[in-house]
């Protein structure tokens, strides 16, 4: 296995678990999402954090007003989600 296909691995790994560790609840079709959405921004703003989950996540948020438009609505709509549930556990 080539080195970038392994850092490629490794990136799509970490996208899945930051989209499951953002989510207000697991699911893996939003994880799937995510990763469609995100990878390409995630590599071109985030790649030097791979294969860190929680600096990838803190990144891609960090770096929220520089990804596509897709991967900003997915990650918008996981921000309403943990806020709406944070509000009804209250």
């Amino acid at each position: 296995m080539t080195f970038h296909r392994t850092y490629r691995i490794a990136l799509l790994f970490a996208i899945a678990c930051a989209a499951t560790a953002l989510s207000a609840r697991p699911d893996p079709a939003f994880s799937s999402e995510a990763q469609q959405m995100c990878t390409g921004d995630a590599m071109r703003l985030c790649g030097h954090e791979v294969p860190n989950v929680q600096r990838i996540t803190a990144c891609m948020v960090r770096n929220r007003a520089h990804v596509s438009p897709g991967c900003r609505a997915v990650m918008e709509r996981e921000h309403a989600a943990r806020r709406r549930a944070t509000a009804t556990a209250e």
